[in-house]
């Protein structure tokens, strides 16, 4: 275990090439944002569409909770073309 561990950390410190590219871990990053905020905002939908049936004075409320983690990608998304654009 310990020899594998050491490998490991010597195949992501190389000096001489990263392990990934930039872009490719830009788009890891914004692939693994987006996952997490599909899976937030299928619960938050599901519950809202049940609040919003219960008592109609919910819809705001309900429509602000379902596009927060629509910020999430979208905030992904500006600070990778930042990243890209300062190399």
């Amino acid at each position: 275990m310990i020899d594998a561990t050491t490998q490991l950390a010597a195949v992501a410190l190389q000096q001489s090439s990263p392990a990934l590219e930039p872009v490719a871990a830009a788009a890891i990053a914004v692939g693994l944002g987006a996952l997490g905020t599909g899976i937030a905002q299928r619960s938050i939908g599901a519950a809202a569409v049940g609040a919003v049936a219960e008592d109609r004075d919910m819809l705001v409320p309900a429509l602000i909770f379902t596009a927060l983690p629509e910020t999430l990608i979208i905030i992904a998304f500006v600070t990778m073309f930042i990243a890209q654009g300062a190399q």
